[in-house]
């Protein structure tokens, strides 16, 4: 049996700004995820605030980028999470396929 998501996983949130997104980077976190950035093209240079996940009460800033291969160059992430409407699913996953992410 394969294990291609470890605790060395750094994870991309392709749509993390949308309801659906935010919601699940937020559990993601709480479990433990790393999480590198998000991408969404109209909010890019932007970050977004989250809970920690340990409980602390603090937060962490997660950076916004315009494009998947911008969010692979700057955060060397190796794994992205799509939550997009259906209808920009195939678009979501060819573009991760394009800039080398080698997990969706």
């Amino acid at each position: 049996m394969a294990i291609f998501l470890t605790a060395d996983s750094k994870v991309i949130v392709q749509g993390m700004t949308g309801s659906e997104g935010s919601k699940h980077t937020t559990r993601m976190l709480a479990a433990g995820t790393t999480i590198v950035g998000g991408v969404n093209p109209r909010k890019a240079g932007t970050s977004v605030e989250y809970p920690r996940g340990d409980g602390s009460g603090l937060t962490v800033a997660i950076p916004v980028f315009g494009t998947v291969r911008d969010a692979v160059e700057a955060t060397r992430a190796d794994v992205s999470v799509i939550f997009v409407p259906p209808a920009f699913t195939k678009d979501a996953v060819i573009e991760a396929v394009d800039a080398g992410v080698p997990l969706i």
